[in-house]
């Protein structure tokens, strides 16, 4: 009798049933573990008690059957069990009546576990070893594990116990130090793909190398749960595995939708990149996992640019590449924790399409090179508009090469005339007779002349490159070549990339052609961040003074035996 599944008699099995490693070459990824058995079977070294821990689906409890085909095979102990003896045959079929299974998350009291260990007693029946597998070992009460304690230190000598378990840390230490512990890695999704390709080909299905790689990425480092998958994507697929359906089938999302983000997030395209967002929610795409698939394709970005060898580049290799010119390391590194946050803050937005498109925006604004076409990184403090008034006449200067300045109204910002060289500095305005022309006087300046200060807080910069602003002072300035000098404490700050940012702002605000070097030394606390923390400690002293010198307050404090908390003042204008 047949049905569409097959001979009804012996019904088809799961992939992950049916490839079920036999023998220590079938298993894939653990070879760090396969060596360390192999040798002590070798060897004659064995162990009473051996502990498998790791997530699921990476071959714990099929190790252990392994294990225990290896110490109970009738051609002796032996690392290559023949796997045709009536050992070896039972232990496949789960019928040797010397290997017992426990499932310790349904047999957590002390009552099941004494029952095990009564029997351990006696001499096994057919097998060399009396082996028991105790998975999910961690799920034992106190109770049974105190019960085990002697028996695990000093079993007989035909009995082994294998114990695997997910969670190692809730097992007591007692315990642990009685075992021999390995750790079980989680597969590689490279590693995965080529098992699922190995598979597939012996089971004559057709596969795209594409749908292979999206169902190692799901499985997330258990080749039990891509076998799981890989079945269901059959099914799914009537046969036939392709890209387009394991995509609709796990609702990922396909790298081109998060490539063509991080381009309109590149060109500062907040229409392109809304739109995106659009087309993606129309397409019934779950955008809780595309920010997740979103970081970690930041993820191997990070890796590319930081280091290039420590990752495959066979996927996506020229949009990688593409991304990779067009995105700097810095920029990833904020897209990636924003991307972070937004998935954490997802659940409390108004609806997941707005929180979506609110991370996205989030991007755009504080990317650290916002300025064309995007939102600049922070408000930046504008200063009132200069006002120019009217001035005395003097004789016209030739010199076109020479920095000029402008003079202009009190409280006028340096640096704010029209010439890229130029800085401006506030004098008194000289009343003007209604028979004199009214113009702009222009005269020579240094460069010296500059308030570093005022000038960081007029750049346009945004992330470290701020932070390397912030924390270098002017030293000398001869013509056009700037000194910066850079306290040893934050020399880490002097990278490549962010010299290069704060050069670049300072050139588009006076030219070209300034020159601007940097130099690590004892720094004389004229940077603008020493500058702004002593103006803030001097605001908060004025703060406590005012309020210590306050009749009510001092009455309060007379009557009451009251005292000021100094940390609970705050200046007037400034938040928490």
């Amino acid at each position: 009798m047949t049905d569409l599944f097959g001979d009804s008699a012996s019904p088809a099995l799961a992939l992950a049933r049916t490839w079920r490693p036999r023998t220590f070459a079938d298993l894939k990824g653990q070879e760090h573990v396969v060596r360390a058995l192999s040798n002590a079977l070798t060897q004659g070294r064995l162990h009473h008690a051996y502990l498998l821990t790791g997530t699921r689906g990476v071959g714990k409890t099929t190790l252990a059957r392994i294990l225990a085909k290896c110490l109970n095979c009738e051609s002796g102990v032996t690392a290559t069990p023949c796997g045709v003896c009536s050992a070896c045959s039972q232990i496949d079929a789960g019928r040797f009546v010397d290997l017992l299974e426990l499932d310790a998350a349904s047999n957590t009291g002390v009552d099941n576990m004494r029952e095990v260990l009564d029997n351990a007693q006696y001499a096994p029946t057919v097998g060399r070893y009396k082996v028991y597998i105790i998975d999910e070992v961690h799920m034992l009460s106190k109770p049974a594990f105190n019960s085990m304690l002697k028996t695990l230190e000093e079993p007989p000598a035909h009995v082994k116990f294998i114990l695997a378990t997910t969670d190692p840390q809730k097992i007591p230490v007692t315990v642990l130090s009685r075992c021999l512990q390995f750790n079980l890695k989680p597969m590689p999704p490279a590693l995965v793909a080529q098992h699922l390709g190995e598979v597939l080909a012996h089971e004559q299905v057709d596969a795209e190398p594409a749908a292979l790689n999206l169902l190692a990425r799901a499985a997330a480092g258990s080749m039990r749960d891509a076998l799981s998958l890989t079945d269901q994507a059959i099914a799914y697929g009537g046969g036939r595995i392709e890209a387009n359906a394991v995509e609709i089938m796990l609702g990922t999302v396909r790298r081109d939708y998060l490539f063509d983000l991080l381009d309109a997030l590149a060109a500062h395209n907040g229409d392109a990149l809304l739109e995106q967002a659009r087309q993606m929610a129309e397409r019934g795409i779950a955008l809780d996992a595309a920010l997740q698939d979103l970081g970690s394709l930041l993820t191997q970005l990070a890796l590319m640019l930081h280091a290039p060898g420590a990752m495959d580049t066979t996927i996506d290799s020229e949009r990688m590449q593409q991304a990779v010119a067009r995105l700097d390391a810095e920029t990833v590194q904020l897209y990636y924790q924003i991307a972070l946050n937004g998935r954490r803050d997802l659940p409390f937005a108004p609806d997941e399409f707005s929180g979506f498109c609110m991370t996205l925006l989030r991007m755009l604004a504080f990317a650290p090179d916002a300025t064309n076409g995007g939102v600049p990184t922070a408000p930046a403090s504008r200063p009132a508009p200069a006002r120019i008034v009217p001035a005395r006449i003097v004789p016209t200067r030739t010199e076109r090469t020479a920095p000029v300045r402008e003079h202009v109204a009190a409280g006028a910002a340096p640096g704010s005339t029209s010439n890229a060289g130029a800085a401006v500095e506030p004098i008194a305005a000289a009343p003007a007779t209604p028979a004199e022309p009214v113009r702009v006087v222009r005269e020579p300046v240094p460069h010296a002349a500059w308030d570093w200060l005022a000038v960081v807080a007029e750049l346009r910069l945004g992330g470290m490159a701020k932070m390397l602003a912030d924390h270098s002072e002017l030293v000398s300035q001869t013509g056009d070549a700037v000194t910066l000098r850079v306290a040893e404490s934050h020399k880490h700050l002097l990278d490549r990339a962010y010299q290069n940012k704060l050069v670049a702002a300072l050139h588009d605000k006076y030219g070209a052609a300034l020159k601007v070097n940097f130099e690590v030394g004892a720094a004389a606390g004229q940077t603008p961040q020493q500058a702004r923390t002593r103006i803030r400690e001097a605001r908060q002293a004025e703060a406590v003074a005012a309020i210590e010198a306050d009749p009510f307050v001092r009455e309060l404090v007379d009557q009451f035996g009251g005292q000021i908390d100094a940390s609970t003042i705050q200046p007037l204008g400034e938040s928490t």
